[in-house]
């Protein structure tokens, strides 16, 4: 493989091993020093999402196999995390389970997009509608999405950590803000896959 020119995917797929290895600690171990190792781990891993979006735009690195890939790693990554939440009990098993319906709802219409030459977003974006293309693609969804998810995830993690009985701010309260952006974050990801159902009428148009 062209290492040079497949920077941007390199990226996309190192972010998921580098997640597993956060969620690995938290299991592994019950010491500070694995679930601060985590917490690092989880901010890299998200920012790394924006990293590999940054490097394909910059170094016309953008295609579809990227596109694929970038919502693979999203994917697996985001899933991974509401499922081993659910199961340390910091969540309702309800969160992966709203997460993977609609993984598996949207990512099923977009292959058929794919196959029809379009994409999730860009240029080829299956979305034709404004309120579609708003919704799923512009910043302003995107970013709130990743802000209320992250920070949800790492305040998760933050709050179980054994040093958590110490800070200024106490363990209840903090888990609680976890929770409330928890909640932000899964209707997020309801609400930016409305449009994808709504449009997808016109894949299966003879």
């Amino acid at each position: 493989m062209d290492i040079k020119n497949n920077t941007a995917n390199i990226v996309s797929i190192s972010r998921v091993f580098v997640a597993f290895v956060a969620i690995g600690l938290l299991f592994i171990s019950d010491s500070v020093s694995a679930y601060i190792t985590s917490f690092i781990l989880t901010a890299i891993a998200f920012s790394m999402d924006g990293v590999d979006g940054y490097i394909a735009r910059k170094y016309n690195q953008s295609s579809e196999l990227g596109s694929v890939l970038d919502i693979m790693g999203d994917r697996i990554v985001e899933a991974s995390y509401w499922i081993v939440f659910a199961v340390l009990g910091w969540l309702p098993v309800l969160f992966p389970i709203v997460c993977v319906t609609r993984a598996f709802t949207t990512d099923s219409i977009r292959s058929v997009a794919l196959s029809k030459g379009m994409t999730a977003f860009g240029d080829k974006s299956m979305q034709s509608t404004a309120w579609g293309k708003f919704i799923c693609s512009s910043k302003f969804m995107r970013i709130s999405y990743a802000v209320a998810k992250v920070a949800a995830f790492m305040l998760l993690i933050l709050a179980h950590t054994p040093f958590a009985v110490e800070l200024p701010v106490s363990f209840g309260l903090l888990n609680q803000i976890a929770v409330i952006l928890a909640w932000i974050a899964i209707i997020f990801c309801v609400v930016r896959a409305i449009p994808v159902v709504a449009e997808s009428g016109k894949l299966f148009e003879k």
